[in-house]
């Protein structure tokens, strides 16, 4: 009865969805009364006090929306329940004296094979011309093997499914997961840096993420006489609001391209995922005022010939400085660079090496690298230090006066925040606002949220005329 299960389905998640907005509106009303609390008022302003009614108001339709949707779903349940007792009365069988074969004299537990699976569909070709000719043509048997799938993902994946509704036939259709898994290693910038951060599951509503800072802390101090008061200084914290952001892109294909071409939607399937990857590490880095470029804490190399030898210590410097801000709450794990300064630093010489070398690492060396490892395959290697080496592409190259430079990280993977969906899913959508001219638009989206504020200077960075473009 997949019908009838849709409808049900369906109801309790607008059920749970008017549940949630009551919810909502109730703990906001008590934030306004805490706020006006601990700011010692005994009244709410005139701005409060509307809010306060908006959200009494919005608390009592989300009831009364919960007793309509109430008598709808025991409605729904009611004609499910008349289903199951027709297909039983339809499953009774009355005995004969037919005697049954041996073989059926047996049970035997079998399970259905997923509709798209990596050894029939390994790259996604079947899912994405069944999405294209549902729209297209109406395809009856690719509209039947979409609406299979799907209840397969509401099995496998519920709590995924309200994220894949849409106003269109299968307009949210959740991409198997296997396709995700298979599409993420591809020739792009993607998402070095953001593997390395410090992962939280996206909260399911809302547009921002806000955590609490503490910016003024106790005291204490040495009592000058018994008796005499001690330190004392108020608590005082700072909401610190992260906004939700879309990383997506698109696509035209053309009608002609999905019906004569080969290997067509390979290629735009892989390239979409790998554009919305990039984007999303390209953000954390660069994007103004929040990124990691933005909030890390300068540390100037000035030099017109730049060696390795020279700029080691200007790292140590910033991981100095990375540790002094955190303290106990963290200290520096990793050092994020562009490719091009990796290689630079693999090529320097020297005659001389650190003091201190980091446990396991040959004596006379700058560091170590893995020859196991590659581009977006985790940390390439190791300095003296004990830094753990991330090779990012999306670091800029482009900085400075002579727009030439790039810029070395040094930063704690536990200070950088970063609330994706769980285990990373995104959607694909088909439409045809293009038809006139027979393309098909195809949009891969992600949603995602980052800081690395929760501390003043808990990143660093080294930045100057001594990261050019370097030579070998």
């Amino acid at each position: 009865m997949p019908v009838i299960d849709d409808l049900i389905a369906g109801i309790e998640v607008e059920l749970e969805a008017a549940q949630k907005r009551g919810t909502k509106a109730i703990k906001e009303v008590e934030l306004i009364i805490s706020k006006a609390g601990q700011e010692g008022r005994s009244n709410l302003t005139p701005e409060e006090d509307e809010r306060v009614s908006q959200c009494f108001a919005s608390r009592d339709q989300a009831k009364a929306d919960e007793a309509g949707i109430n008598v709808k779903l025991a409605n729904a349940r009611k004609v499910k329940a008349d289903e199951q007792e027709r297909a039983e009365a339809q499953r009774t069988v009355a005995p004969t004296e037919t005697r049954r074969a041996a073989y059926d004299q047996a049970a035997r537990i079998g399970s259905e094979e997923r509709t798209y699976r990596p050894d029939t569909d390994r790259r996604g070709k079947q899912f994405l011309m069944d999405i294209s000719r549902q729209f297209l043509f109406q395809d009856v048997e690719a509209s039947a093997r979409l609406a299979q799938h799907m209840r397969e993902e509401r099995v496998e994946r519920a709590q995924y499914m309200q994220r894949a509704v849409g106003t269109g036939n299968f307009a949210g259709l959740t991409v198997p997961q296997y396709l995700t898994e298979l599409y993420a290693p591809a020739t792009a910038a993607l998402r070095p840096f953001a593997d390395i951060c410090n992962v939280h599951p996206l909260p399911e509503q809302g547009m921002s993420v806000n955590i609490s800072r503490i910016t003024t802390a106790t005291s204490a101090g040495l009592q000058a006489a018994e008796n005499d008061a001690v330190s004392e200084t108020g608590m005082d914290d700072t909401l610190l609001t992260i906004p939700v952001q879309t990383a997506a892109g698109q696509q035209t294909v053309s009608r002609q391209a999905i019906d004569r071409g080969s290997g067509i939607e390979d290629v735009t399937m892989q390239d979409l995922f790998n554009r919305v990857a990039t984007v999303l590490d390209s953000t954390l880095l660069n994007q103004a005022t929040t990124g990691l470029s933005a909030a890390a804490a300068a540390t100037t190399y000035t030099d017109a010939s730049p060696t390795g030898a020279e700029l080691y210590p200007k790292i140590l410097g910033t991981a100095a400085g990375v540790e002094a801000a955190l303290l106990a709450m963290g200290s520096p794990t990793h050092a994020v660079m562009h490719s091009r300064r990796w290689y630079w630093l693999s090529s320097q010489m020297s005659s001389t090496w650190p003091l201190i070398n980091w446990a396991g690492l040959p004596t006379q060396a700058g560091g170590t690298a893995d020859p196991a490892s590659s581009y977006a395959s985790g940390v390439r290697g190791v300095l003296p230090s004990g830094l753990k080496v991330v090779v990012d592409n999306n670091v800029a190259t482009n900085l400075g006066a002579g727009t030439n430079e790039d810029e070395l990280y040094v930063v704690p993977s536990s200070e950088c925040h970063l609330w994706e969906d769980p285990d990373a899913p995104m959607f694909i959508r088909a439409e045809q606002p293009k038809a006139g001219n027979l393309g098909v638009l195809l949009v891969a989206y992600s949603y995602f949220a980052y800081t690395f504020g929760r501390y003043a200077n808990g990143t660093g960075k080294v930045s100057g005329t001594g990261l050019v473009t370097p030579t070998f």
